[in-house]
């Protein structure tokens, strides 16, 4: 459920629609665009969903991982309030095991599987805070995907990860 409109957030949601189209070099280019705008200090919600889409839209773990740290690091400063004047019922608990898992995955990829097993532990940890459904199922099985990758020490990008196309 919409509570506000937040021209930031349209931006942000309209460079995501153009990745999942297929444009990811021009999604990439729009949300650089409005992270140069808000800056490393501006405010919390645009910064985590911001960094969180952009993250997806590099191929190279390393520069995702840049991206997925901004956005755990937005996160943490981010209030239930806050995140409740985009979506009403927003719970800021509900964005750390994407986060984290995001961040395991990155890891992963990196071969850096200790720090991996950590990111997959933070995000069982708070994944009570998504609730059962086809969400919270989906968050729960990449979960179980990476550690079985983590396991295996594997390096390769999974099938299922979001992609970077166009």
């Amino acid at each position: 459920m919409q509570t506000t409109t937040d021209p930031v957030m349209q931006e942000i949601t309209e460079a995501v629609q153009l990745a999942h189209a297929g444009d990811s070099a021009t999604a990439r280019d729009r949300l650089l665009a409005v992270w140069r705008e808000l800056g490393p200090t501006g405010d919390a919600l645009h910064r985590c969903s911001l960094a969180h889409y952009l993250a997806d839209l590099y191929e190279d773990p390393a520069e995702a991982l840049v991206w997925d740290v901004r956005a755990l690091d937005a996160a943490d400063s981010l209030t239930d309030a806050r995140a409740q004047q985009h979506t009403a019922g927003l719970q800021v608990a509900a964005f750390y095991p994407s986060l984290h898992l995001n961040l395991a995955d990155n890891f992963r990829r990196l071969g850096s599987f200790a720090a991996a097993a950590d990111q997959l532990a933070q995000a069982r940890e708070r994944l009570d805070a998504l609730p059962d459904d086809e969400y919270g199922q989906l968050i729960g099985r990449i979960i179980t995907e990476v550690a079985e990758a983590v396991e295996e020490r594997s390096t390769t990008r999974r099938p299922s990860a979001p992609g970077v196309s166009g």
